[in-house]
């Protein structure tokens, strides 16, 4: 029990550490690239940005009352609070927005102002990715999102589109920052942006499928099975010019293990043929959990070491 116990808080205080990192990453790239350079993204940072430079108040304090009200809203459409984490996240995005111009002092200098587009959605995806992996959030348009989800049926995916296409345009509302080469970077922030996170949330999620055409499919399929400890299911075959009857071997890892995999292949045989292609979502033993509507769980296994 103690272990156990040691174990939670370990994980516990591990996932907090990673928020931290992940919100001190987001903060840095609207502080120290996007707003010094007039570039306006998606999202309530963005809103609070486009604000600033309308206005001049600064925009921490514009991004923490606009979540708090949409907060608010939320818990009183939906009827339920919000996480621990997800207000842990918005007030630490708060502090960030509000001290690291004092606590940090660094600038560079770029020739083109979309690379400063590309960095800092770069930078604000991979923090916020790891925000989203502890369980956390940014609050704003995600709020939104479920709030209008339970009124219209549309995927959350569109709400966040639709969202951020109006907060970046709406810089042209600034006379100062009016113009559309501005919003041109603000959508190259976003798409930059949302590449990161996708890529970070799935890419340690990323399958592959294996299809193994060999004459030694035994000695393959047992040694995949019993000694790499992977699933291998075997396909009746004929091969046409042949007309020989053999088996394909249908092999489902994880992108990372593919290497592992198809090197073992290749000292049994290496005459063997191999088509390899990318699966979008493996669902069940070993892979993620699949909730159905009788309320069948499959738990994720463990990644074997």
């Amino acid at each position: 029990m103690p272990n156990k116990s040691n174990k939670k808080i370990f994980t516990l205080i591990k996932e907090y550490v990673l928020i931290t990192l992940g919100m001190f990453l987001y903060c840095v790239a609207w502080t120290h690239v996007l707003i010094p350079n007039g570039i306006s993204g998606g999202g309530i940072p963005g809103v609070a940005t486009v604000l600033h430079y309308a206005t001049g108040w600064d925009y921490s304090y514009y991004y923490i009352i606009i979540n708090t009200f949409l907060l608010i809203a939320g818990t009183l459409i939906l009827g339920h609070g919000f996480g621990f984490k997800t207000l842990y996240s918005i007030f630490l995005a708060f502090i960030f927005l509000h001290f690291l111009p004092e606590w940090i002092h660094f600038s560079f200098e770029l020739e083109e102002k979309f690379l400063y587009a590309i960095i800092g959605g770069t930078v604000s995806g991979f923090g916020i990715a790891l925000v989203f992996m502890q369980g956390g959030s940014s609050g704003g348009t995600d709020i939104i999102a479920l709030v209008v989800s339970k009124y219209r049926d549309t995927s959350p995916g569109r709400v966040f589109l639709f969202c951020d296409l109006i907060i970046i345009a709406s810089i042209l509302l600034v006379p100062d920052k009016r113009s559309i080469e501005n919003v041109i970077y603000g959508y190259i922030q976003m798409i930059s942006f949302s590449l990161m996170v996708d890529m970070v949330l799935t890419g340690n999620k990323q399958s592959v499928q294996i299809l193994v055409f060999s004459q030694k499919y035994k000695e393959i399929a047992d040694f995949v099975s019993f000694n790499m400890h992977r699933g291998v299911t075997a396909l009746e075959s004929v091969g046409w010019f042949t007309q020989q009857d053999s088996k394909v071997l249908v092999i489902v890892a994880r992108k990372q293990d593919l290497l592992e995999i198809t090197s073992a292949i290749k000292e049994i045989d290496n005459q063997a043929f191999l088509s390899i292609s990318s699966t979008m979502n493996v669902y069940g033993n070993g892979f993620e959990q699949i909730k159905s509507k009788n309320g069948l769980t499959w738990k994720k296994a463990l990644k074997k070491s």
